[in-house]
Parts: structure tokens; C-alpha cells; sequence
């Protein structure tokens, strides 16, 4: 496990100032991982990985046959990130019964025609089940907000546009997050806080190998250009809904192996702290499964 006070760095305090500028997103966070030097964090990170796709393989499965909790994980980034690697890594070693992944991207005509979570709202994970979002809900409070041109399009009454707009909708996310908790979902977000010159290195390997041409698009350099203007809407977002029981994890993401690292720790001792048990076996379920077992030895072989 990484230990703690690392962890409680990435973690974003509720009702504390928040500034993005204060998070690296470089591999070395502390003054004993730059000593270590960045071999040997790399190193220790993957042994670390391997650990957590063991650690949390068994965990769903007693998360899935417990079928208390429910667990929700929310991405969030700057294109190239790395989200998709992430997930793909980090959830490789769980039962894909026990799993959901959704993408949202640009909402349908179905979606605007509803309020701004509801396509996000169906789509949340059943008890026992891990559901991961790629982009969620919160993009109406990014993207949107970057580009406010887009509200037009959601048909709201004109006189929903006051001065408390943004406020109500950290408030609207607030209390899902806080209904979710209280029925028994668990919820985890995750910004992976990529540097610009790193995001720039990204898009021109996308560029360069022919193999990865597909993952570029032209719409992800125009929005490039909105840099700053993201920035500050994910520091708003986060010190807006960062709250103890929806907490933030802001994750340094230059580094993909250290991303990683970092994301599964989280995910596998979350889930291990539900302190999560295998059903009980009744006395009576206990005589049957003896009957059971004793007609099964009795049959001719």
C-alpha cells in the first residue's frame, strides 16, 4: 500500500482553499521519493500494481457477493491523460460480471431534453457491482462552463441563467453524491492532472505513430486553446464537490505508471475498508448444502 500521508495529499480537503497550481503532476511528490530516485519509484510503482489487481480482484468478489455496496468511480481529465489506459489497467484483473464502464460524450437530443444528470443517473452501478465513469456529469460544469454557448442547446427557462447558476449546480451534484452515499454507493473521483507540456508531447506521438493517428482529433487542439480557461473550471468544480464522503483525488499525471499506481491504491484500499465479509451461512442453508453434498457422494461414479 502507498502510505497514507501521501494519499491524504492527493486528497482534496472539503471547505479547504484549493489551487491546481499547488498540485505536481510529476512522479516525485515527496522529498523521499525524489532521494529514491525515479527507477526505483517506477519500480516499486509496478510492484505496487501488482499487487492491487490481486488486492482488489478479491475484494470485488466479496463486494460482488455481499451485494451491499455499490461503488462508483468518476474520471475526469484533459484529453490524453491517459483515462482510458488507466481504466484498462487498473480494472484488468476483476471479474468483468462485477463491472461497468460508460463514456459520456456529447449528449443526445434524448439527453438535453432532460436535466444535466439524468443520462449519467441511469447508468449508475447496481450493489455489488464497481461502475467507472469516463467523464460524468461534471463535464456540464467543464465543458460547459468553458463554453457556455452550449447551455442554449439544453432548453432551460431563461430565467434559470441568474448569478447563482454554477452554485446551484455544484449544489445539485452535491446532494446526488450525498443521496448515492447514503443508499449504500460508494463514490471515488478522480481528476488525472496532466501538465500542458506533457498533453502537447501526447498529441504530437498520436501524430507521429501511425498506429495511434486514431486517437487524435482536431477538435482536441481547439480545445487546447481553452487551457486556462479548464483550469479554472476544474478548480472551482473540485473545491466545489470535494466533500468527505465524495472526496477528489487530484492524481499527478505526467507519468502513466505512477497515474496508475496511484488510482488502483485508491480504488483497492477504499473497498477494503467497507471491512466487507462473504455472506453468512444460515443453519438451515448449512443443512442443505450437507444434504447436498451427501446425495452428490452417493451417486455411482
Amino acid at each position: 500500500m502507498i502510505r497514507p500521508e501521501l494519499l491524504d495529499r492527493l486528497r482534496v480537503k472539503p471547505g479547504k482553499k484549493f489551487r491546481l497550481k499547488d498540485h505536481d503532476p510529476g512522479w516525485d511528490q515527496t522529498e523521499e521519493l525524489k532521494v529514491l530516485g525515479k527507477e526505483a519509484v517506477k519500480e516499486r510503482a509496478r510492484e505496487l500494481m501488482a499487487e492491487n489487481l490481486k488486492d482488489l480482484a478479491a475484494a470485488q468478489d466479496v463486494l460482488y457477493a455481499g451485494d451491499k455496496y455499490a461503488v462508483l468511480i468518476i474520471f475526469q481529465a484533459m484529453d490524453a491523460a491517459g483515462k482510458d489506459g488507466t481504466i484498462k489497467h487498473v480494472m484488468s484483473g476483476v471479474n468483468p460480471q462485477g463491472c461497468q464502464v460508460f463514456s459520456f460524450k456529447q449528449p443526445s437530443k434524448e439527453d438535453l431534453d432532460h436535466t444535466f444528470l439524468w443520462r449519467c443517473g441511469k447508468c449508475m452501478p447496481e450493489r455489488g457491482r464497481i461502475g467507472i465513469f469516463n467523464r460524468s456529469y461534471y463535464e456540464d460544469v467543464l465543458v460547459v462552463k468553458v463554453h457556455p454557448q452550449l447551455l442554449a442547446g439544453q432548453g432551460l427557462p431563461r430565467e434559470k441563467f441568474g448569478k447563482k447558476f454554477w452554485a446551484e449546480r455544484y449544489d445539485d451534484i452535491n446532494a446526488l453524491e450525498r443521496h448515492l452515499v447514503r443508499n449504500g454507493t460508494v463514490v471515488i473521483k478522480f481528476f488525472l492532472n496532466v501538465s500542458k507540456a506533457e498533453q502537447k508531447r501526447r498529441f504530437l506521438e498520436r501524430l507521429d505513430v501511425p498506429e495511434k493517428n486514431w486517437k487524435f482529433s482536431p477538435a482536441d487542439l481547439a480545445e487546447r486553446a481553452y487551457w486556462d480557461d479548464y483550469m479554472a473550471a476544474y478548480e472551482q468544480a473540485i473545491a466545489a464537490t470535494s466533500t468527505a464522503d465524495a472526496p477528489w483525488y487530484v492524481i499527478p499525471a505526467d507519468h502513466k505508471w505512477a497515474a496508475r499506481a496511484l488510482v488502483g491504491d485508491v480504488i483497492t484500499t477504499t473497498i477494503r475498508n467497507l471491512d466487507l465479509t462473504y455472506p453468512e451461512v444460515t443453519p438451515a442453508k448449512r443443512e442443505a448444502l450437507a444434504e447436498a453434498k451427501k446425495k452428490l457422494l452417493a451417486e455411482a461414479d
